[in-house]
């Protein structure tokens, strides 16, 4: 089975606090993404705060679909992190203070329930899809953070 974890980083000019408001807003997340085209609150009162849900919709090329996400982490200026489908995979930014800015990860974990969820969905070629997702990850999670620190550093 290929990697099932995924992380990189990367300074942005901004404090830890702004940082974390500005990804914490998922809205935010569909002009970033390649792969995510937008992102938002389930409840009309909803934010980033712990057990809040909120939906996003992706596409490619073969096909275009909706997730459900609930926040598992809001953590102010250090961390935000989400499940999407109920524990299937995980998306996070950490922030750390760095050199007068912040360093900025986002992480992406397939979740052991999104290995049984593949296989009960796609059968035997859970392994594939599986494959799919993670090289999507490896190949949006560079291009966000650049999107990211581009708005964050351009006010």
């Amino acid at each position: 089975m290929t990697d099932l974890t995924f992380s990189d980083s990367l300074f942005i000019d901004i404090d830890p606090d702004a940082l974390y408001a500005l990804v914490s807003d998922v809205t935010n997340m569909g002009q970033w993404s390649p792969q995510c085209k937008a992102c938002w609150w389930e409840d009309s009162g909803g934010g980033p705060v712990v057990g809040a849900w909120f939906k996003g919709r992706n596409e490619t090329p073969e096909r275009t679909w909706e997730t459900r996400s609930q926040v598992v982490v809001a953590d102010p200026g250090r961390e935000f992190a989400w499940e999407v489908n109920g524990g299937w995979v995980r998306w996070g930014f950490t922030i750390e203070s760095f050199d007068g800015g912040s360093r900025l990860t986002q992480s992406w974990v397939f979740l052991p329930a999104g290995i049984d969820g593949f296989g009960d969905r796609f059968g035997k070629g859970a392994e594939e899809q599986i494959v799919i997702r993670t090289q999507a990850a490896k190949h949006g999670i560079p291009v966000t953070l650049a999107a990211i620190k581009r708005t964050a550093e351009a006010g």
